[in-house]
């Protein structure tokens, strides 16, 4: 995931995590969404992101544009809150030939996300992420 330093307080949350898994086994973490919002794990992750120059997302979207509107004005500004990221990805079409002859459509994640997702996706593993 790129050459970038964890930043302190992500460290320190990745601390408090693992402590709490390994003193409590069986303990489940239910509500990490505030989490994975927070802004400097947000920040951190699209730094991720943008260390991995990937290409644009389904939705057009490219680091340039981001960068261009302001990357801590798009961090704030994601439409229905980080938090509803991961349920907001185009829909794409799969059919079976099974579902073809059904006709019935299964709907499935975008088989690319959207730079939105990208980020998201790697604040959890950020977030979750055993600090060595």
């Amino acid at each position: 995931m790129g050459n970038l330093s964890t930043p302190k307080s992500v460290q320190k949350l990745q601390t408090a995590l693992h402590a709490k898994a390994k003193a409590e086994a069986g303990y489940r973490f239910y509500a990490l969404y505030d989490k994975i919002s927070r802004e400097d794990i947000l920040a951190y992750a699209y730094a991720q992101c943008r260390s991995n120059k990937g290409a644009p997302g389904v939705d057009g979207q490219d680091f340039a544009d981001i960068e261009a509107y302001g990357v801590q004005r798009w961090l704030a500004d994601e439409p229905g809150g980080w938090a509803a990221v991961p349920n907001h990805g185009l829909a794409r079409r799969r059919e079976s030939s099974r579902a073809r002859k059904a006709r019935t459509v299964q709907l499935g994640s975008s088989a690319r996300p959207d730079m939105a997702e990208r980020t998201q996706h790697v604040s959890v593993a950020v977030t979750v992420a055993v600090p060595f």
